[in-house]
This record gives C-alpha cells, structure tokens and sequence, in this order.
C-alpha cells in the first residue's frame, strides 16, 4: 500500500526513533508499504519518520545512482547492488574529508541544496531478520545512507545548511509545512494551529 509522505514541519520529523525488534507488529508488511511507497514517488531511500512512526527503520535502493556515467565504474557496481534495510542502525565512524552533494528529501519536495558530508562510515544495524551486521560504506552509497540515518536522529537535511541558505530558503520550507506545494505523489501535511 502506497503511504503519504510526511511533509517538513511535521514534529515526527524532529523525532529521535525508537529502536525496535523482531516482534515489533506487522514489520513485513510496513517494509513492503515503505517499499512501494519510495518508488512510486521516485525516491532512493525512505526512512519510517517519513511515514510518520519514529522507529530506526528506513530502507533505500540506490540503484538508480548507477547509471550516472559520471561514476566510476566501481562506484556504479557498489550502487546497483546497494538495496537494503536498516533496522537500529548506528554509525560507528565517519571518516575523510568531507565533500558536497547535492541532496534533496521526499519530505521536503522542490528543494535541492548542497550538502556536505564526510566520504567513509562504518555501520552497525540490523536487516528485516534481525541478523547483525557491521559495513563501511564509501562516496554516494554512504552519502544516501547519512541523509536516511538522520531521518532516524531526527534531523533533516536542510538543518546542514549555512543560516544564509537556510534564510533563501524559509518561505520554500514554510509553503511545504502548509501544503503549499505541488507534489507527484501523496503527502501529510502538518495540522496547523489556527
């Protein structure tokens, strides 16, 4: 089933998630729904705030990555394999000097802005049977894995921009949170107080 997206301004955003474990209810079919809900609105990862349930769950397929010929050709393997869920997912290091990219959020529809992150993490989480694993992960692979770990933080990417950017774009953020915006798939939008 196809979920709304949580619009910025929503407070689930701000949320630290709780952890969660095997037991938590209807997993399998809240994963198919954050699935199905990420590609129908053309997205690389979604994490379970952006749903509106402050858990650390969030899922991403960055394959469509690999196919921007720009990449090397290592980079676009590591991408096309790079489909997974993270569940209580934690970042052990954050290594390298940091580089920009430019990052956009489902959440926060029309705004793109560059972003600087460190290039290398190590990872420790949880797939959807509740094995462990401990990853390092490099360039945009760890980059699309940095902005969904954030959502589980509660932290959106727009909070890493300079205050002059964040100023350029406030009226942007301010017409998201009241739903002025045109978006191609479903969102919730926060309940405004009158």
């Amino acid at each position: 089933m196809i979920l709304p997206i949580v619009a910025y301004g929503d407070s689930v955003l701000r949320k630290v998630g709780k952890e969660i474990d095997k037991d938590f209810p209807n997993l399998d079919e809240l994963i198919t729904n954050m699935k199905e809900t990420m590609y129908n609105a053309s997205g690389v990862g979604l994490a379970a705030p952006q749903i509106g349930k402050a858990i650390r769950l969030f899922i991403i397929d960055a394959s469509p990555f690999a196919e921007d010929e720009s990449l090397s050709e290592e980079d676009r393997k590591v991408l096309q394999d790079f489909n997974h869920i993270f569940i209580n997912a934690k970042i052990i290091e954050e290594e390298g000097e940091e580089w920009v990219f430019n990052e956009g959020c489902l959440s926060i529809p029309d705004v793109r802005e560059d972003v600087w992150r460190k290039p290398t993490i190590t990872i420790e989480y949880s797939d959807e049977k509740f094995e462990k694993h401990t990853k390092t992960f490099s360039g945009l692979a760890a980059r699309v894995f940095q902005h969904e770990y954030d959502h589980i933080e509660g932290v959106l990417f727009t909070d890493k921009l300079s205050s002059l950017k964040k100023r350029l774009i406030k009226k942007k953020l301010e017409n998201i949170s009241k739903g002025k915006i045109n978006s191609d798939y479903r969102m919730r939008f926060p309940k405004l107080k009158r």
